[in-house]
This record gives C-alpha cells, structure tokens and sequence, in this order.
C-alpha cells in the first residue's frame, strides 16, 4: 500500500501539532512566482508591508495546504468549516512568513543550506519531522533510515502510473515539510535574538525573590459589590465620556458590521414524506422476495451492498436485535425515524469473523507477474515470507519492512481484502489488479464476534424539487422591493423569526451555522446599511439579510461600550460606598471575626499568598489585593481594599519563608525566560499593526 494512504488510513497527528505547523508553512519558491500579475489589483488577495499577494500564488498554497492536511489527518474530504479554517491559516501564514522575512532580511538572518539539511536529515532532525508519523518504525519511533528510505524514492525514475503518482505526493509532501521547517529555525533564531535584546538587573531579581519570598495564609471578610442594588448608584453621561477618553485605547476594533436575516429553512414538508412512505411501500415486497437483492438495493437504496458483515457494534442501532435475533431470509420493516425510512433483510446470519487481521504482502508489477505461482508455492513451502518481500515486492516502502502492512480492519480497505478475515494464520491468497499481484499472507487476527450480512433498503426524505422551488420563491417573495423600514414589518405579518449578526468580521466563515453561507457576508461588506439583499442560496437555507451597522476600523463609539463603561463606573461608586461602610464598623468591631456577622459575611482564607501568587484562594483573580497582602503586619486588621468581586478586608497569619537563598543569576535567568516567551508576541502584534495589511480576501472566498 502507498505510504502516504497508510497515513490517511491512521489519522497521524494530533490537532495541536498540525495547528503549529500551519502557522509555520511556507509557499514554495515556484509558487512565488508570476510578479507580472501583481500589478493587477484585481488578482491581489492583498498586500502585506508593501508586497502584494497574487491569487495565483495564494490557491496553489492553498492546494498544496490542503492535500498536506488531508494526508496528517487521514481525510479524504473536507468540509466547509475546515477549508475556511485551514484558508483562514493560510493567510495568517502569509503574514507571518513575510513580515518575518523581511524583518530578517534588515539585520542579515537566514538559514543556511547546511544548517536546514542538518534540521532535515543529519545528527539534529528538527521535532517537526521526527513528529511525522511516515518516518516511525514498526514500533511506532522514529526512524532515521526510513526517512532516508523514504526520500531515496524521490531519485527514482518512476515504472508506472500508480508509482509516479506515489512519488509526486511524496515530493509534494516532503516540500511542505522542509519550508515549515526552514521557516521554524528561522523563527528561533528571530526569537532567541528579541529575547537577548532585553535583560533583567540584580534589582529585578532582588525584587522578583521578595515577592515570593515570604507566603501568609490570608484571613479575610468580603462584601460583594452585588449587595448594593445597581438601581441605588446614579451615572452621568459626563462620567461615561471621560471614562470612554481615559480608556478609549481598550476599544480599537477592525471593520464590521452588523445585520439582521430571515433564515427559510430548506425542508421536506408533508407531500415529501407521503412520497417517502409511497416509495418504501412501492418496493416493501419487492425487497423480501427478490433474488437480486443487491440490484435492488444499489439502484434504489441510500446505502449501498457490497455484501459487507456487520458486527454489534457496527450495525445501525435501530436494527441490531433484528439483525442479531433474526435468522437469514427475515426482513423487518418498514420502520421510520428521523426523517427515514428503512427496511432491512438478513442475507446470512451466524457468522463468526474477526475484527481486524494483520497481513504483509508482495507486490509483483505487471512485468513480472509470471513469477508470481513460483513465489506463492515457495511461499506454502515455508519460503522466508520477509526475504522474498525485500528482494520481489515493487512496494520499496513494505519490501524495507518484509512486506509489513500492519492491522487492517474490516471494511477499512476495499472489498479484495475481505476475503483475508476469513483466512487462516499463515493462509496465503493473491490479489490482481491493472498495476500487478498482491501475494498477502495472513500473520495476525483479533478473536472471532458474532457477524450479519445485512441488505438495508433506506432512504432519508429530503426536500423535492418542488418544495425547494416553493421555499424560494416564499423568500422572494419576502425580498422582492423590500427596504429598512418594510425588513420588520413583513417579517412580523409571515411570522417569520428575524435573526441577529452582530459585528461580524469581513473573514467571517458565514451565518451561525447555516452551511455555504459565506456569500452573504460578501453582501454584506459589499453594500450599504439599510440595504436589503436578494434571496441568497446557502445550502439548506434561503436567506434575506439587511444591513445594520456599517463600523469602520478604528474605535468603538462611545454608545457601543457605554454598557461596560456604565458597570465599570457602577462597580467604582460601589466600592466607595462599600469602604466607607466597612471602615466605619471597623471602628466598632475591629477584628475580622467581629466584622464579618455584623455584615452578613464570613471568614475564610486564602493559603500560602505571596506577591507571586496568581489567585487570591477561592476568590480568584484579585492583583490588587495580593499586592496590598505584602504591605500588610502580620496579624493586624487591614483597612477596605478593592477587588474585582468586592471590598476585602484582611490580615496575614502563619508567614512561611523559602528555604531557598537568594540566587542573582538563577533569578535573572527565570526573568529573562518569561521575558523571552512574551517578547516575541509583542514585537509581530506591533509589525503587524505597522505593517499596513490589505486583505481583499472578500474579493475571492
């Protein structure tokens, strides 16, 4: 088998490692080419620090992105949601890739063609390529002779169609590979040398060993702000526009906009489901007394027979006592449930079959298929299976392992391989094809489970053409000549629900999760606020859209945010009024166990606090009041502090310092560290934003 089918066939790699690989792709050279097209502003996807990025370029990528993906993931097809994803990657990709080459570029950073081969194949082989699933040994390691093995077939000249093919995906696969590696080495270097820019002192490690030095367990009475009613704090406009300019920078937005749709559902309606029952009627007779059972099936059916065994746990839920407590000839149904209909009939029962077999096999071309009796019969004559794989099989990637293919399971490969589940160990049989002979031994099974073979005559209603016609023409009919001020009122009269988007994004996937619905924010950024769309076909719904927001990049206006700068104010006034309070009966009561009845609150206690601490106990997020704990005497009473859930009052017992002695250079080494974690981000956010990027993306997808 191929080695990179063997990858789709596992499902190699976990979603986080291809998340890291995708940020790091890099397009290849041949795919930076055609500048001619640059100049033509209705190509560019967009342009980024002054580069512009063609169409061309960006689909090839995208294509090659996307068989890279299907082989890591073991898919054959993706859905709507993960191309959208994976194009979404794809351009911050691109960013990446250019503002990092071109920052490199100033200061003479790169990666050399010995260095890369050192990362690629040599005594250093970068993670990302010992991650990759291909290169692994039968163990499941690692391995770096069958990566080289692998990359040797890349020098051959290829003998046929299946093997050339075999040889372009390889190619393709191993250059992806080498330009996410070239550009992660490049990133390092980029990082490692950020992070050299900026070194902490001797007082910042002073400082940072202090803060940590000594911990108290934390005494402390709390009153939240939530028992004074919002009704009882008054907020001036006046208030919220001077709160809006001191944090104005809080509010930067990029460009959106915001609108309200009429989603019609795509659905069967009643003469759709009177057909349905028509149509399993129709054939109900048929189907128990036929002898051509799979004609039947596979001209009427939507799951088609090919013979195949159910086990327990494979068989569809809703027939398994039938399937399981039926002898062959029984038919059931018709049955109906969600929104199918089905019948089903036992084409043989009793069956014992394992679930997996393990198998190796020899791969004899076309050419040279007359040796193929000889191998078998050398074969049943107790013929080294391994030796004569290494030495016979056209398959170099299983010949390298003695014709290995590993476990199979039933109906995870074609219908030539099933006759190996009812095979013995060591049973020898042969599979042809246009491209040559497989010789397959059987050297594993899984214990036999009961098994049906099982003919299922189902169709699931789905809207006709006719119903689909008549959906339509009931959302052209709510378009035709509709305008802001008629949007609401038609809806209102139809009964039909209007739906909110607010301040969707221009790279926005679609509409909630109405499938295809991507057009519709292309309308949307395309046309004006007030302005009503034409019936836009997404799939399994029809959708009218009206525009009602246009917000340009730049701040959010003082109306969007005066609701959190309203609470913000609030939560302020409440605090006042809160520490006023709490300082007065502290004059009464001045221990905590005296002030918290008298409130209505309770003691408790917050462990092991120094100024490092991240969490206040169970209170959660609360800086400042961590930081006024190491301001604190031991045991004394603190006077009202404000926190994010209320105002504290605390007092520090048991302190507990670190037996550890002050180290300078291990202090400013651990500073550095978390200096060199963050800094990066930080500088490509501040590229990025300099960088003055224009995504024509809309223009495309």
């Amino acid at each position: 088998m191929a080695t990179l089918e063997k990858i789709r066939s596992k499902g190699v790699l976990a979603a986080a490692v291809i998340g890291i690989a995708l940020l790091l792709f890099i397009v290849s050279d041949a795919l930076t080419q055609g500048s001619s097209y640059f100049n033509k502003s209705k190509e560019r996807v967009g342009e980024i620090a002054g580069e512009a990025v063609d169409i061309k370029e960006f689909s090839a990528a995208m294509e090659q992105l996307t068989e890279v993906y299907k082989i890591e993931m073991g898919a054959t097809e993706l859905d709507e949601n993960t191309t959208a994803q994976l194009r979404a990657n794809l351009w911050e990709t691109f960013v990446t890739e250019k503002l990092l080459n071109s920052e490199c570029k100033k200061i003479g950073l790169s990666v050399s063609d010995e260095e890369l081969n050192d990362r690629l194949m040599g005594n250093n082989i970068h993670p990302l390529i010992r991650q990759r699933r291909i290169f692994a040994d039968e163990s499941g390691q690692f391995s770096k002779q069958r990566l080289l093995s692998i990359l040797s077939m890349l020098q051959q000249t290829p003998q046929n169609e299946e093997m050339k093919k075999q040889i372009d995906d390889i190619k393709n696969y191993w250059s992806y590979w080498q330009r996410v590696v070239k550009l992660n080495i490049l990133q390092e270097k980029y990082n490692m040398l950020l992070a050299k820019t900026l070194t902490a002192n001797t007082i910042d490690a002073k400082l940072s060993y202090q803060g940590r030095k000594t911990s108290y367990d934390v005494s402390y009475v709390m009153q939240p702000y939530f028992t004074i009613s919002d009704s009882t704090v008054k907020v001036s406009d006046s208030e919220i526009k001077e709160r809006y300019n001191k944090e104005k920078e809080q509010f930067k937005q990029d460009a959106n906009r915001s609108f309200e749709y009429v989603a019609f559902d795509i659905k069967p309606d009643k003469t759709d489901y009177s057909e349905g029952e028509k149509w399993i009627n129709k054939l109900s007779s048929e189907f128990k007394t036929t002898t051509d059972v799979a004609g039947l099936v596979n001209s009427e059916s939507d799951i088609m027979y090919n013979g195949q065994n159910y086990s327990e746990k494979t068989v569809p839920a809703n027939l398994k006592d039938f399937a399981f407590g039926g002898k062959a000839g029984d038919v059931t149904g018709p049955l109906f449930a969600n929104d199918t209909y089905t019948m089903a009939r036992i084409m043989e029962s009793g069956i014992m079959e394992p679930d997996s077999v393990k198998l190796r096999h020899i791969f004899v071309a076309k050419v040279d298929e007359s040796k193929v009796d000889s191998l078998v019969s050398a074969i049943r004559a107790g013929a080294d299976f391994a030796e004569l794989a290494r030495k016979y099989s056209a398959n170099q990637q299983t010949a390298a392992k003695g014709g290995e293919i590993g476990w199979l399971q039933a109906g995870s490969v074609s219908k030539d391989f099933d006759q190996a589940f009812s095979k013995g160990i060591n049973d020898v049989f042969t599979i042809k094809s246009v491209q040559g002979t497989q010789i397959m031994q059987v050297t594993g099974k899984t214990s036999a489970h009961r098994k049906v073979k099982l003919a299922i005559l189902e169709r699931k209603v789905v809207a006709s053409s006719k119903t689909v016609s008549r959906i339509f023409n009931q959302a052209k009919d709510f378009a035709a000549g509709c305008n802001a001020d008629e949007f609401k009122k038609r809806a209102e009269k139809n009964g039909y629900m209007i739906k909110t988007a607010s301040e969707v994004a221009e790279t926005a996937n679609g509409v909630g999760d109405i499938q295809h619905s991507r057009e519709v924010i292309r309308w949307v950024f395309q046309n004006d606020k007030g302005d009503v769309s034409d019936v836009k076909e997404c799939g399994k719904a029809d959708i009218v859209a009206m525009i009602t927001e246009v917000n340009k990049k730049g701040y959010r206006s003082v109306e969007k945010v005066t609701p959190q700068l309203k609470a913000e104010i609030i939560k302020d006034k409440k605090a006042e009024i809160i520490t006023k309070n709490l300082a007065a009966q502290l004059a009464k009561t001045p221990s905590l166990e005296a002030l918290a009845p008298a409130i209505g609150q309770e003691v408790k206690i917050a462990n092991a606090i120094n100024f490092s601490s991240y969490q206040f106990g169970a209170a959660g997020f609360e800086p400042y009041v961590i930081g006024k704990v190491s301001k604190t005497p031991v045991n004394k009473v603190s006077a009202p502090i404000k926190g994010n859930a209320g105002v504290y009052v605390i007092s520090n017992g048991n302190p507990v310092n670190v037996a550890q002695p002050f180290d300078a250079k291990m202090e400013i080494m651990q500073l550095n560290s978390r200096t060199g974690y963050t800094l990066p981000y930080m500088i490509y956010n501040d590229l990025k934003e300099k960088a003055n990027i224009v995504d024509n993306r809309l223009n495309f997808y």
